[in-house]
């Protein structure tokens, strides 16, 4: 665009509050800058609005011609890639000749498009007109070309700075299995997974939510295999989030999830490429959030979380073992210290004569009763298990190791604590690890104070409410409309194979279409979620006009 005196303004409109990114570093501006068609003033405008970083660099070039044209690339250092910002751009703008384009077709060319079209050798470029836009971009690595006289600004792609390489998973590890894990780059988790799903149905769809931090969130699905109803939900619930930063997709979680006020995690979250790919081949949603190397997987039912990819790299009957054992856990988690509070305070006549007899004797100089043993030994088992994750790794799990047993030696020398309850809180620590997912043990872990009241005031009467209690709860439970403890309720014999029991592929019918069924159902489609196929979400069908795509969209204006 010749010079004309044209200003392009952003959004908000003249004289508006600038409320977005544009107002970092300039507290005091009641205006959004403009973009003009002086070189140098809207090099002040960009300079000004940032607060005069010094990590912002611009690189002034004359572009060469009968009429020299002065040009600038605009970048920061620790974002953009130097050698992508140095040969491709400003190496591309070096090679300019104003005279050639402007002599093209016999009369004056628009020099922006001719040197975005013709001169840039980057992949990836694109004009802008909206100073919000241009500094987004700024933000977010790229590289501006600005040219005098013009007042349109070449947006390259040159995002680079440093990123941690990809390493194992620091959480659900595996015996047997892909050892890779995703990173803090969303660009880098996205090919992670198309590495491993080479598909054309494969979809992504960005977004950007956060009115300060922008953080970029990548939605993958593959196309006819997800719900459109789910589809159409997540896309719903992430329109409707209004926050100023996102720092990591817990974020995301709290403010998509269904219910808030509830022990049970109802979104999953991984950070195992594998992991992610196989909730997508079955009909799921993921969400990638820039910035954490931990993905959001949804919709999420209870058997999901203690399922692991090792369950599909072993033979089916180690798999089967191994998964009794972990739903055994999560019982001895929760009801442990709850039995043996009620056993021995209320329910004596169920304990062998010999067993009692030892019991009673060890009981004999403590002075707190089963109960407060309980409190006191769980309290110091959390405060040892947190300290071990605060401290530094060299030591934080020999400090865990060492106090654990120091302190139960102690305490039972001191005739605090007796011996048994040590086995038992003990037990219910290690059964707490043997849980894949960190969220669902927290949840074990949470639950287990409950009926460690409950029993302390009514033994097994307290821990049979409480249990009626939880399995109302849990069957109350939705995730994006998917009931929580599906396929248990509602009943589905044929997802039932991959539950709590894991049968061979052959016999989960691995052969056939994995995308239809035989199963009548009422209303809603079938959809495959958490290794088994649920009722599809009943979500009102004015929701599915936001199946739109959804690239570039933002959350505030």
């Amino acid at each position: 665009m010749n010079r004309n005196g044209r200003f392009w303004r952003s959004h908000e409109g003249e004289g508006k509050s600038s409320t977005g990114p544009s107002n970092a570093g300039n507290g005091n501006s009641s205006s959004t800058p403009e973009l003009s068609d002086v070189l140098e003033e809207t090099l002040d405008n960009i300079k000004s609005e940032l607060g005069n970083s010094p990590d912002l660099k611009i690189r002034h070039v004359l572009l060469a011609g009968a009429v020299p044209v002065k040009a600038a690339a605009v970048h920061f250092s620790e974002l953009a890639d130097a050698d992508s910002v140095n040969q491709f751009v400003i190496g591309s703008l070096l090679e300019v000749s104003v005279d050639t384009f402007r002599n093209d077709e016999g009369g004056s060319a628009n020099l922006p498009d001719c040197i975005l079209n013709r001169a840039l050798e980057i992949g990836q470029a694109s004009r802008m007109e909206v100073w919000k836009e241009v500094l987004l971009a700024l933000l977010s690595g790229e590289t501006l070309i600005l040219l005098d006289g013009y007042s349109t600004v070449i947006s390259c792609e040159t995002t680079g700075g440093e990123w941690r390489a990809v390493g194992e998973p620091s959480s659900q590890l595996v015996v047997r299995g892909p050892k890779d894990s995703f990173v803090e780059s969303v660009a880098t988790n996205v090919s992670l997974i198309r590495r491993r799903i080479k598909s054309p149905k494969l979809r992504l769809e960005y977004m950007k939510i956060g009115s300060v931090t922008q953080t970029y969130v990548a939605l993958m699905y593959i196309q006819d295999t997800v719900d459109d109803k789910l589809l159409a939900e997540v896309k719903l619930r992430l329109n409707r989030i209004k926050i100023d930063a996102v720092l990591e997709s817990g974020y995301i979680e709290e403010l998509i999830q269904d219910k808030t006020f509830t022990p049970f995690p109802t979104v999953y979250n991984t950070e195992r490429p594998d992991s992610a790919v196989a909730n997508l081949l079955e009909g799921r949603v993921v969400l990638i959030v820039d910035g954490t190397p931990f993905i959001l997987v949804l919709p999420a039912v209870f058997t999901q979380f203690f399922q692991s990819s090792d369950d599909y790299a072993q033979r089916f009957d180690i798999s089967l073992l191994m998964r009794i054992i972990r739903y055994i856990s999560f019982i001895v988690l929760m009801l442990g210290p709850a039995v043996y509070i009620a056993l021995t305070t209320y329910h004596y006549e169920m304990i062998p004569t010999t067993l009692l007899i030892s019991l009673l004797a060890q009981r004999e100089n403590v002075p707190f009763p089963a109960f407060v043993e309980a409190l006191l030994m769980e309290g110091a088992i959390e405060i040892l298990r947190e300290a071990g994750v605060r401290m530094p790794r060299a030591v934080g799990q020999t400090v865990s190791v060492v106090g654990a047993l120091i302190l139960g030696q102690a305490v039972v020398e001191a005739g605090i604590i007796t011996p048994v309850m040590v086995i038992v809180v003990a037990l219910t620590g290690i059964a707490s690890f043997a849980i894949p997912a960190y969220n669902m043990s927290i949840a074990g872990r949470l639950i287990r104070f409950v009926f460690l009241f409950l029993a302390g005031m009514f033994g097994f009467f307290g821990i049979t409410l409480g249990m009626i209690v939880l399995v109302a709860h849990m069957n109350s439970l939705r995730s994006f409309g998917i009931p929580y403890l599906s396929p248990i309720v509602p009943p589905s014999l044929k997802s039932r194979k991959d539950t709590i029991l894991r049968l061979p592929l052959w016999a989960k019918g691995a052969s056939k279409s994995q995308h239809t069924t035989g199963v009548s159902v009422p209303q809603g489609k079938m959809i495959n979620s958490g290794h088994e196929e649920n009722l599809s979400p009943k979500i009102p069908e004015e929701h599915a006009e936001t199946t739109g795509p959804m690239e570039g969209m933002e959350q505030h204006e």
